[in-house]
């Protein structure tokens, strides 16, 4: 049996980490089927706002060693899993840590941005992979079996404005339980603001407003994910100008920054959500 803790590692919990309780809770229902029978989990949502967070965070909390695969530099079928090598004017094939994931029980597989592969033949395996069965025949390998409980997260942002991705094949999309994604609300976001950048308060304050409205105007087209937030956070506790923690962190012009400064006075006449109904993912 392969040893985990030799290849792989549990990521560290994150107290500024929130999430919808409901997907909390269904989460940990997935985390208890697991047990029974395999489960693999699409989390989709829109840039920045916390999909591989999310699986990173869902390992840890349940102590999984974790694995994280970048789906788009796959150009053929088999990469996954190795690759034929030369050395001293001799091939031989090279395993790569996919194999030894997929044989590590309870491990969490990432398979980020599932839809970018550069065809969609170089995702063939994962056919067997995920499937019931879960076992895959490779030549240089021979029989390869996932181990008990293991689960694979797959990520994705969907949506023409992403160059480079495709839609995910019916077949495969069909094997996932699906998560997606939203903002966080902004007062929920303030907190992770303040917790995660050190700003203080009214500096948050003031940070979702223009956040929010940029996030509401439709005719900027742009789309301010918690990662820019962040970002402009960050800035802001170097004391960085608001001016400029836009600029640097946002790429604006200096005239659409000037209408955002200036509608930054207007209410964003924004509902109200309930902050009880998110929780940092802590036990």
């Amino acid at each position: 049996m392969i040893d985990a803790e030799k290849l792989l590692n549990v990521p560290r919990l994150d107290s500024s980490f929130y999430s919808r309780e409901e997907v909390m809770t269904n989460l940990d229902r997935l985390e208890m089927m697991s047990s029974n029978h395999p489960v693999n989990v699409l989390v989709t949502g829109s840039q920045g706002c916390g999909k591989s967070s999310l699986v990173r965070q869902f390992a840890a909390y349940y102590g999984r060693p974790m694995a994280t695969f970048q789906v788009g530099l796959l150009v053929e079928s088999g990469q996954l899993f190795g690759q034929q090598r030369l050395r001293n004017g001799e091939t031989y094939y090279h395993s790569f840590l996919f194999p030894r994931a997929i044989q590590t029980p309870g491990c969490v597989v990432h398979l980020e941005e599932i839809n970018r592969s550069e065809t969609p033949y170089a995702l063939n395996e994962l056919f067997s992979i995920l499937s019931e069965d879960r076992s895959i025949w490779i030549d240089e390998l021979g029989f390869t079996q996932v181990a008990p409980k293991v689960m694979f997260f797959a990520t994705m942002n969907e949506g023409h404005e992403f160059s480079g991705t495709d839609l995910l094949d019916a077949a495969l999309k069909d094997r996932f339980y699906r998560v997606h994604l939203d903002h966080l609300p902004a007062e929920i976001e303030k907190r992770v603001l303040i917790s995660k950048a050190g700003i203080d308060s009214e500096t948050a304050s003031q940070l979702m407003r223009v956040v929010n409205l940029l996030r509401s105007n439709k005719q900027m087209a742009l789309n301010v994910s918690i990662r820019h937030s962040l970002m402009i956070a960050e800035l802001l506790a170097r004391r960085a100008s608001l001016r400029e923690a836009l600029i640097y962190s946002l790429q604006v012009s200096k005239d659409t920054l000037e209408s955002l400064l200036l509608a930054a006075h207007v209410e964003t006449g924004e509902q109200e959500v309930d902050p009880d109904r998110y929780r940092p993912y802590v036990p």
